[in-house]
C-alpha cells in the first residue's frame, strides 16, 4: 500500500488488545472512512464473538511508538 493510506486498529476496550488491522485509501472522504470503518467494526466483533460496543478503532499515526524496545 502507498504511504498516504491510513491504517487503523481496531481494540477489545475490555482487554485492551489490538484484535485487527486494517487499511484504507487516503482519497476517500470522512463520510466514506467513517461507513467503512463501521462496516468492519461490525465484522471484526461477530468474527470475535463480542459485542459491537466493545470494539473501537483507532488511526495509527505514522511514527507513533510500537512498543519496541531499541537496544
Amino acid at each position: 500500500m502507498k504511504p498516504a493510506d491510513k491504517h487503523y486498529k481496531f481494540i477489545n476496550s475490555k482487554t485492551g488488545y489490538a484484535i485487527y488491522y486494517h487499511s484504507l485509501s487516503s482519497d476517500l472522504n470522512a463520510d466514506e472512512i467513517k461507513n467503512q470503518l463501521q462496516e468492519v467494526k461490525a465484522r471484526v466483533a461477530i468474527q470475535n464473538g463480542i459485542y459491537l460496543e466493545t470494539v473501537y478503532w483507532e488511526e495509527i499515526k505514522e511514527g507513533a511508538e510500537l512498543g519496541r524496545s531499541t537496544i
